[in-house]
């Protein structure tokens, strides 16, 4: 069986559960879905016909779509080393975190020298609550707003009419290119312009990721030497430096996401087009917002029946996430978890739960078998599996 266009979701940190070693990323009771059923009466009934709950058992319950869980294998939890893992980039680097008092005076000292601008922040949290808290002070000193929200990443924030989006831009270049010394090596370096007034600031849709050039070749490039569309929606861009994509569709937020999704849909192209729906995670899992989270599922579903009307009949359905981040767990953190494999479509005639996939890159390895192309650097091809 052969697909034309594939379609990727990542619901970025929803994760179904702790994995073999989330003891050892202090996760062991981490589930992200999981948590949130126990604590939430979720209506989500055309997810629920896809198996989306399943994932959470693993009972061999009926579903109108294959599937399964995949266990994460690359090391660490952020959104680098998952969305690496999905497009089989092997990553065995542990990337800098500052989980405990945020950055070393060295390094802002040299973060001030080359940017010219103050700082004010070095702490840890999720990006709301810290813009509403120091965004008055931003405003009136025009000090650049510096924070980390635990995972290996180190965001950038300022009002766009304090500092212009494009500025913001280039001292985040600045910064990664300061954080590229092995004893500072953050995964992400993210600008995060915001804004609005004193108690009401909001994040805008213009945040920009600046990451490190892929260890490897990836699942995308492979497609795009091969003459593929590698269509990108979100931050999908920008997590992979750019390398592998031939198109890119900005997304600020979820319901963007989706929308930009549907209006692809129409189009003809053969390849993959890859989205990423960040609210999950930055709205909801690292503010630790479970009936947010929740209500962002919810609306999600309502959402599916319109893209499977979409999907002709030779186009795959894969929905997936990167890793998890349990609005339940202490802190403000990604949590090590497993990941739900969903993946439909119109052809298939007796859909079921599907083996638990060792790594998350063996959804990469399927995309490439699908188009009968080089087997990619890590991941085992489920394709034939799907009847």
């Amino acid at each position: 069986m052969k697909f034309k266009r594939i379609f990727l979701i990542v619901l970025d940190s929803l994760g179904v559960g702790g994995s073999i070693d989330a003891q050892n990323y202090g996760d062991k009771d981490a589930n992200t879905l999981g948590n949130i059923v126990k604590n939430y009466e979720l209506f989500i009934p055309n997810l629920e016909k896809l198996g989306f709950l399943n994932t959470l058992s693993m009972n061999n319950k009926e579903s109108e779509a294959y599937y399964t869980i995949a266990r994460p294998k690359n090391k660490g939890k952020d959104s680098l080393s998952g969305h690496y893992e999905l497009m089989a980039i092997e990553n065995n680097v542990s990337y800098k975190t500052f989980e405990e008092t945020a950055f070393p005076r060295d390094m802002l000292e040299q973060i001030a020298n080359k940017t010219k601008k103050g700082i004010i922040g070095n702490i840890i949290g999720d990006p709301i609550s810290i813009i509403n808290k120091l965004g008055d002070r931003h405003k009136q000193n025009g000090s650049l707003i510096i924070y980390t929200t635990c995972d290996s990443n180190l965001e950038i924030a300022a009002h766009e009419d304090i500092i212009p989006i494009n500025e913001l831009y280039q001292y985040a270049e600045i910064i990664r290119e300061i954080t590229k010394r092995e004893e500072w090596k953050v995964g992400r370096v993210i600008a995060r312009p915001f804004t609005g007034e004193s108690g009401n600031y909001t994040l805008t849709n213009n945040c920009r990721c600046y990451t490190l050039m892929p260890p490897n070749k990836s699942v995308l490039d492979i497609l795009k030497n091969n003459d593929l569309q590698v269509i990108s929606i979100g931050k999908i861009h920008d997590i992979y430096n750019g390398y592998g994509i031939t198109k890119i569709i900005k997304a600020g937020s979820n319901q963007e996401g989706i929308n930009k999704l549907i209006d692809i849909m129409e189009k003809n192209f053969e390849g993959l087009c890859y989205l990423n729906l960040s609210d999950f995670d930055t709205l909801y899992g690292h503010t630790r917002d479970l009936k947010g989270y929740a209500k962002a599922i919810e609306a999600l579903d309502v959402e599916i029946p319109i893209v499977l009307n979409k999907l002709e009949i030779d186009d795959l359905l894969i929905i997936t996430a990167d890793h998890g981040c349990d609005p339940t767990m202490p802190g403000h953190n990604h949590t090590r978890e497993n990941v739900p494999v969903i993946v439909y479509s119109r052809l298939f005639k007796n859909p079921h739960q599907l083996d638990i996939l060792e790594s998350l890159s063996d959804i990469g390895a399927t995309i490439t078998d699908n188009f009968e192309l080089e087997k990619p650097w890590m991941g085992t091809s489920f394709l034939d599996k799907l009847k």
